[in-house]
């Protein structure tokens, strides 16, 4: 629960402090432009309280790795709920509305996160977790929607180490098989994740691996 609150504070932090023209940037998510991207950070603080408020007796059926559905197939930006986020995005037109936004709801999820017994168990998308495996779950989540926001923002400060650490052993697990341990965190999730291909040197060194990749995480 601690690399959650690490994780997510880095990430709205890193929001609050873009000058408005960043907002205009592209993206590390295809098709998505910077304040498309904090329009979605807010969507999932609604879905993080959300679920934090829907507890279950029933036993655990996902844990932090089982939680994402793994496709091989990248969104072909034709997904409804895609099209809302960008549309709810331009309607913001100034963002210092978006950031006020992100700042209002990510925080009252982050509070409530804070405040959550890791043992509860909650549902969420046809699943149960416990809260600490949920909260867990969200650490990749932050930690690749930082590296998203960065990717055309030379200078721009990475995400915590110890959260891109979590967040490359999460996604080994759900590859079953590690990164060349040479290769930089950011590195190993960029490329296992398809937010860009791999050098001709990096497939080598990745040998049967690279045809498993890339994973998308849904």
């Amino acid at each position: 629960m601690d690399l959650f609150s690490r994780s997510w504070t880095a990430l709205r932090t890193a929001v609050a402090g873009l000058p408005d023209e960043d907002f205009a940037r592209p993206s590390g998510c295809t098709g998505w432009l910077v304040r498309d991207l904090a329009c979605h950070l807010v969507i999932d603080a609604q879905d993080v309280l959300i679920t934090l408020v829907t507890p279950t007796t029933a036993k655990p059926t996902h844990d932090a790795v089982t939680y994402w559905n793994v496709s091989d197939t990248p969104p072909a930006g034709d997904d409804p709920l895609d099209a809302l986020t960008v549309r709810l995005a331009a309607a913001y037109e100034e963002p210092r509305l978006l950031k006020f936004h992100l700042d209002d709801v990510g925080s009252a999820a982050g509070r409530a996160a804070g405040l959550a017994d890791p043992e509860q168990r909650v549902r969420t998308q046809d699943m149960v977790l416990t809260v600490g495996d949920y909260l867990s779950a969200y650490v990749l989540e932050w930690t690749l929607h930082h590296l998203d926001l960065i990717a055309h923002l030379p200078g721009a400060a990475e995400p915590p180490a110890e959260c891109l650490a979590r967040s490359r052993a999460v996604l080994e697990a759900i590859v079953g098989a590690p990164f060349p341990p040479s290769w930089p965190d950011p590195d190993a999730l960029r490329v296992g994740t398809g937010r860009r291909p791999p050098t001709a040197a990096e497939r080598t060194e990745l040998g049967p691996l690279a045809g498993r990749l890339p994973l998308v995480l849904g």
